[in-house]
């Protein structure tokens, strides 16, 4: 959510049945699909105590009063639609559900969701991970200089500086890692800074997610379930000229991402990057 803005163009707004979370921007499909749950049925959100163990982080993060849809179980499923890693969140939270990971909800199964629909979701990871600085040797850590550092650096300091007029304005979801000045401190600020703390040094943030070695090994883990209908629609905005992959058009791609698909275009996959994949599978 950026303010008031809706990320499906209002469909909340037109439809009573139609539900649209405010998740984590840059959390990790884990903590997203923890989230979602929480949301739903209501409560405190969970992140699970070996998770959030590992990863340094509180295990208990915002309140839901009152869930959005409290009645949700096996005679009141839902239909899931997700972009990009909202795919993936979608597909861990139907396993979290078969696993009966959530505690205090010993009752809930895959047949808990009716539906996932994929828009140009990111099931296998995504190569615009590494042209933004991830590493395609191990999709782990980030390169020295790189788009993601800025970003992970102007994260940090607008989390720590906690200003509520901006969080409430846009949030990016790690408020259970408790950045913020009044807990850390200045010496806690340079330790997140020096990359020693916070969920960029621990990998439990959503760019590691969407490697391709992210995904396969989040893959490895889910399932698919005979009584949930699955689609996913793929989108294209590229074609080929003389043997050149090319961004379509000027005027069918906004010009805020024009500059990403034409990098998109001139991705190839190093072989290091492909062995270390291989050793994956």
């Amino acid at each position: 959510r950026l303010g008031g803005l809706s990320y499906f163009a209002g469909a909340e707004k037109k439809d009573e049945h139609v539900l649209v979370p405010d998740l984590g921007s840059l959390t990790s499909v884990h903590d997203r699909a923890r989230e979602l749950f929480y949301y739903l049925k209501g409560g405190q959100v969970d992140y699970g105590e070996e998770h959030s163990r590992i990863y340094g982080h509180s295990q208990f993060g915002k309140v839901y009063e009152q869930g959005h849809y409290p009645l949700w179980d096996e005679q009141h499923p839902v239909h899931f639609v997700g972009h990009s890693a909202g795919a993936q969140v979608i597909r861990l939270l139907q396993q979290m559900l078969a696993d009966k990971a959530f505690k205090g909800y010993e009752n809930t199964s895959e047949d808990w969701v009716l539906s996932v629909t994929s828009l140009s979701g990111a099931l296998n990871g995504t190569t615009r991970a590494y042209l933004d600085g991830m590493q395609p040797e191990n999709g782990r850590s980030l390169k020295s200089i790189c788009l993601l550092q800025i970003c992970r650096i102007g994260v940090i300091v607008y989390d720590w500086m906690d200003i509520a007029l901006f969080k409430n304005y846009y949030n990016f979801g790690f408020d259970h890692f408790e950045m913020r000045w009044r807990k850390t401190g200045i010496s806690g600020l340079a330790d997140l800074l020096l990359g020693n703390s916070g969920p960029f040094a621990s990998g439990d943030w959503i760019l590691p997610d969407l490697t391709l070695q992210g995904s396969l090994k989040l893959n490895s883990s889910l399932q698919t379930f005979p009584n949930t209908f699955y689609f996913s629609y793929a989108t294209k905005r590229t074609k080929r000229i003389m043997g050149v992959t090319v961004p379509s058009s000027v005027l069918g791609i906004h010009p805020l991402l024009f500059i990403r698909v034409l990098q998109m275009c001139q991705w190839r996959v190093s072989l290091r990057c492909d062995s270390t994949l291989q050793r994956l599978q």
